[in-house]
Parts: C-alpha cells; sequence; structure tokens
C-alpha cells in the first residue's frame, strides 16, 4: 500500500492551505476532501473581509481557487468522506467507502458545522439573507432590521455586533432568561437597537428569493416579523465523531491541538471555537503544514 507523507482529511481553508504548503515542501499529500468538499464557504455569497480581494469574492469561487492552487503544488484530492480512522500506530490509516489510505502523519481539518434551525425556507434562504456568521455577513444589513436566534454569549455577540450596521436588532429567544454571561446580558439590555422577544421561537423564515420576515412563534400564537436577515446562533458541532477514541478531543467534542508529538496535526474551526473566520483557518492549516514538515523531518 502506498504511503503519504501526509493527508489532510477537510478542504476548508485549513486543509487546503495546509496542503499548499505540505506540497510545496516536497511531502507527498493526499486530501480527503469529503463528499461535499470546501467548507462553511460553500454556503456563503459574497466574501468581503479575506485579504487580496478588494472587491470582495463569492465564496465558492474562493474555496475553488483554493483548490486549483493546492492541486497545482501538487496535493492529490479525492472527493470521498473519512468513514473511520485508525491513528493507534503509524502509518496512520483513513478509510473511505471503499478504500485504505495511509500516512506518517495527518492534518485534521475537518471545520465545524453550524447548527441551524432546520427549517425547509432557512435552507433555501442561506447566503441570500440567512447567516450564522455576524462578522461574515453583518455589513450587507446597513441600515436594516435582522432578527437574531438564540440565548447564549455567541448569540449576544452576534447581535451587539450587528448593532454597528443594522438599524434594529431583534433577539428571538425560547425561554425567559438569557444563558449567556452576565456581562454580555448586561452589554445587549443596555443597546437601544436591541430587542428581545422571550418564550418564543422562530417556526418559518418568509421570503422567496431573499428573507423577507420570520414567523414567530410565543406561547401558542403565531406572529410575522419584518425583517432583512435573520442570524442564527444557536451553536456549533465539530466534525469529530469520526475521531472518537483517536484523537484527544475537549469535553464539547472539539480536537484539541496538542497532539504533535506523534505526528498528528490540528487546524482550524475543527479546534477553534472562538474565531471561526476563514483567515484564521487558513492560518492554523499553515501552522499544521509546517509543524508536519518538521516532524516529518525529525521523526520519518
Amino acid at each position: 500500500m502506498e504511503t503519504y507523507d501526509v493527508i489532510i482529511i477537510g478542504s476548508g481553508p485549513a486543509g487546503l492551505t495546509a496542503g499548499i504548503y505540505t506540497a510545496r515542501a516536497n511531502l507527498k499529500t493526499l486530501c480527503i476532501a469529503g463528499n461535499t468538499w470546501g467548507g462553511q464557504l460553500m454556503l456563503t455569497s459574497l466574501v468581503e473581509n479575506y485579504p487580496g480581494f478588494p472587491e470582495g469574492i463569492q465564496g465558492p469561487d474562493l474555496m475553488m481557487n483554493m483548490r486549483k492552487q493546492a492541486e497545482k503544488m501538487g496535493v492529490e484530492i479525492i472527493d470521498q468522506d473519512v468513514t473511520k480512522v485508525d491513528f493507534s500506530k503509524p502509518p496512520y490509516k483513513s478509510y473511505t467507502s471503499d478504500k485504505t489510505y495511509q500516512s506518517y502523519s495527518v492534518v485534521v481539518a475537518t471545520g465545524a458545522e453550524f447548527k441551524w434551525l432546520g427549517l425547509p425556507n432557512e435552507q433555501k434562504l442561506i447566503g441570500r439573507g440567512v447567516s450564522a456568521c455576524a462578522t461574515c455577513d453583518a455589513a450587507f444589513f446597513k441600515d436594516k432590521k435582522v432578527v437574531v436566534v438564540g440565548g447564549g454569549d455567541a448569540a449576544m455577540e452576534e447581535a451587539l455586533y450587528l448593532t454597528k450596521f443594522a438599524s434594529e436588532v431583534t433577539i428571538v429567544h425560547r425561554r425567559d432568561s438569557f444563558r449567556a454571561s452576565k456581562t454580555m446580558q448586561d452589554r445587549v439590555f443596555a443597546n437601544s437597537k436591541i430587542k428581545v422577544i422571550w418564550n418564543s421561537e422562530v417556526t418559518d423564515v418568509l421570503g422567496e428569493n431573499k428573507v423577507e420576515g420570520v414567523t414567530v412563534k410565543i406561547q401558542d400564537s403565531r406572529s410575522n416579523i419584518q425583517c432583512d436577515g435573520v442570524f442564527v446562533a444557536i451553536g456549533h458541532t465539530p466534525a469529530t465523531k469520526i475521531f472518537a477514541g483517536q484523537i484527544d478531543l475537549d469535553v464539547r467534542g472539539y480536537a484539541k491541538k496538542e497532539q504533535e508529538s506523534r505526528g498528528i496535526f490540528i487546524a482550524g474551526d475543527v479546534h477553534d471555537h472562538i474565531y471561526r473566520q476563514a483567515i484564521t483557518a487558513a492560518g492554523y492549516g499553515c501552522e499544521a503544514a509546517l509543524d508536519a514538515e518538521r516532524w516529518l523531518g525529525e521523526n520519518k
């Protein structure tokens, strides 16, 4: 069986950046990209905060550019899901539905998935007014009305950030109190642009080609709220299920970075639950690749 120097699992900004660096270092690199490759940016429309694109760039176009660059450098990419791994001893094994691949080192860059409300129209309007990242998309809602769904620190942060652009921010929360820290709550309650609808849930997102409002259920009644954007802030799920028992995870399921001593390197949102930006993910991918190159030089 052929043994790669590095197998990268995941193909978002972290994984593809890692591949660009490892391939340039003349390391034989395989990226197992997933059946749905490209990460969260494939669900994003205009990206204005990634350096180098003064006019912005569509999320899928940015990812296609990264993929082409990685392939040009010599990264072998296969669009399949990894179904299980065996990291008990090197060479490490990564399994897809029909084949086994092995490598001296691994970069885990599987990212994290947004938790969504599960509403049909919500999914249809992602990138057309439905978002899960205020840092990414708030600027598109200048002087517009938006709704934020959630009650934790992330929801408070989203709402506060949105007040820099939106004319009005409405937080819809299913309980009668937030679970966010008191400091974050105090900031929200002190902001005149933010209002809260308690004991309620969004049951539908309105609009055909873009968000035009939401339907909110309050006890037994329903009412429509006009808005231009819906920001879902109910958490993330790191894509680490296949790594249980194979790498170190924290209590929330995020991968711990301190695993380099055995040639396992972690990059991007699979461990980063704070920043969650394409540029930071790419930075972590670079870091993982450089660490892998150094480790292979010392241990291969």
